[in-house]
């Protein structure tokens, strides 16, 4: 199956002020939702180990991942995290938008 460019969406709030929250976006190459939801978990756990360690997180990985920006007061929600084709926000990709 060819790979495609997904968009993992996880919720995340801070740990010590509930009102503050967001959601962290991490993209990347995956065959399906459930690969680039454990793609985008395993990316993330590899960068909280550097950054915990004292190590620099590491830069993109196999097909796009990466973690970068973690804040150490911010928890992320994997169990309401939600998969799915990513639609270029910037439309630079699709055609029309330039004359190549």
């Amino acid at each position: 199956m060819p790979l495609r460019y997904f968009e993992v969406d996880v919720p995340i709030h801070h740990n010590t002020n509930r009102q503050l929250h967001g959601v962290h976006v991490f993209t990347g190459e995956a065959s399906s939702n459930s690969e680039a939801l454990r793609l985008a978990h395993e990316v993330y756990d590899a960068a909280l180990a550097a950054q915990q360690a004292g190590r620099e997180i590491p830069g993109k990985q196999a097909g796009g991942w990466g973690a970068r920006g973690l804040r150490p007061d911010w928890a992320l929600d994997w169990q309401a995290a939600k998969a799915g084709p990513w639609n270029n926000p910037c439309g630079w990709t699709q055609r029309g938008h330039f004359e190549l």
